[in-house]
Order: C-alpha cells, then sequence, then structure tokens
C-alpha cells in the first residue's frame, strides 16, 4: 500500500522527499487499516455471545451513537450520529453491542443508505425482535469540502421494521424519543 500512496503524493505534485511527507505514506497506510478495520470481523465476533433471554418486551433505544464513515465515492469521511432501537422478543444485548454493532459496520467504505440498513438487519438478525429502527444523521465531507460545498446539510436516513414500520404508535415514540415528530 505504501508504494501506491507515494505514487498518490507524487501526482499531486509534491516532493516524497520532503521532510514532512517522509513518513506520510506509513501514517496513511496506518490509518486506513484503522477506518477499514470493519471488514475484520463479523455480527457475532462484535455480540460475543451477549445475548440474554429477558421477559422485556418494551423499546431499547441507545441515541446518539457517533458515526465516523469513508464514503466509497470519494474516500472522504462522513459522520454524525446513529439512533438505534429494538424491541425485545424475550431476548436482549448487552447495550455496548450496539454502538460496536454501527462502528463495525462505520469502518468500511459506505454509503450512508446501506449502513443504516446492515445495522437493523443485523439486529434483525442476532436478536429476532419484535422490530428494529435505525435513523442516522451525517454530514459528508464529499458535499462539504466539494461538489456541492454545503456545509450545513445533513443527510438523514432510516430503516425500520417489524413493529416500527407497521405500528404508527411504535414508530411515534421512537421519533418522541428521539425529539423528532
Amino acid at each position: 500500500m505504501i508504494p501506491l500512496i507515494e505514487c498518490l503524493i507524487r501526482e499531486v505534485g509534491e516532493d516524497t522527499a520532503r521532510e514532512g511527507l517522509l513518513h506520510t505514506p506509513d501514517r496513511v497506510a496506518r490509518s486506513l487499516r484503522f477506518l477499514l478495520s470493519g471488514y475484520d470481523l463479523e455480527v457475532a465476533d462484535v455480540i460475543n455471545g451477549a445475548v440474554f433471554e429477558e421477559s422485556y418486551e418494551e423499546m431499547v433505544l441507545v441515541r446518539d451513537i457517533e458515526v465516523y464513515s469513508l464514503c466509497e465515492h470519494h474516500l472522504l469521511p462522513f459522520f454524525g450520529k446513529a439512533h438505534v432501537a429494538y424491541l425485545p422478543r424475550g431476548r436482549i444485548v448487552g447495550l455496548s453491542k450496539l454502538p460496536r454493532i454501527v462502528e463495525m459496520f462505520a469502518r468500511r467504505l459506505q454509503v450512508q443508505e446501506r449502513l443504516t440498513t446492515q445495522i437493523a438487519a443485523a439486529l434483525n438478525e442476532a436478536l429476532d425482535p419484535y422490530g428494529v429502527a435505525v435513523v442516522i444523521e451525517a454530514s459528508h465531507l464529499c458535499m462539504m469540502m466539494r461538489g456541492v460545498e454545503k456545509q450545513n446539510s445533513r443527510t438523514v436516513t432510516s430503516a425500520l421494521t417489524g413493529g416500527f414500520q407497521t405500528d404508527p404508535k411504535c414508530r411515534n415514540e421512537f421519533l418522541d424519543l428521539l425529539g423528532r415528530t
């Protein structure tokens, strides 16, 4: 990977032997390995057995989960917050696993729409709940720094399954808890 990064630096007209750039290819390679480390994980690895039998059947919501990902179209970051809820059907998951699932999928080349649905599908498969709701609000540097150059725009995506999709009361409760009705 390092020769490719050196080539890229030369392609933009820089001198890879310049003092400030001497170690840049290695730093960029390490950074990309970290930012794309989600490919090395599966949902089962992230959950790690932390699914528990529990009769609780009310909504579980973890909101304001920080999201950092790379747009697959421009390799520029997008970032924001994810809100993840589910309706348990006799099984709950450790609360820390919800942000970990978000991070696992975010640490891949992504589009926000796919990221949203991957999180919902993973929870559906792992828990078989009555429903899952995922909303992601993000700012995209590919829209902020280039192209349309709109710094204050945010993209909002949602994925609703089960009761969140079919029951207006359930969906409204979720949206009320997010402060958006």
